[in-house]
């Protein structure tokens, strides 16, 4: 049993689209349905159905998005846990592209948890509110 869901949903994400699977079946928790729906938000995940499947009670099953239809490109190239149980990590919307480095660049996005909920580090600086990094996704 694995005790941090969030690191087993962002590997089993990246292994599945490696793979190039249409869909992926991830155990669900409130974290992992609020990183669901941000990915979903911006752009990197089709969608996702909540329910229980016949062999597979309280998961999410996410459909994957591919560049290119012929040939199967994965949407996101790098997936990373930042904020980890041992080693939290905190940062200021002023800090997040310090703290993260190919932010700098305007690659990819960071998500957040935050007072308000879970969001993508560009609605965190437009609301100016700081909170636990939790992955990079680019």
């Amino acid at each position: 049993m694995t005790t941090d869901l969030l690191s087993d949903m962002l590997v089993r994400l990246k292994n599945a689209s490696l793979a190039k699977h249409s869909f992926t079946l991830i155990p669900y928790s409130e974290l992992n349905l609020a990183v669901i729906k941000v990915l979903k938000k911006e752009g990197y995940v089709l969608d996702y159905e909540e329910g229980n499947f016949e062999k597979f009670p309280c998961y999410l099953k996410v459909f994957l998005r591919y560049h290119g239809w012929w040939i199967k490109k994965p949407f996101f190239s790098t997936i990373k846990r930042i904020s980890k149980p041992g080693q939290r990590i905190f940062s200021g919307y002023r800090e997040l592209k310090k703290n993260i480095g190919p932010l700098k660049y305007d690659q990819g996005i960071a998500i957040l948890s935050t007072s308000l909920g879970v969001m993508s580090h560009f609605k965190a600086q437009q609301l100016k509110k700081g909170g636990e990094i939790l992955c990079y996704v680019e």
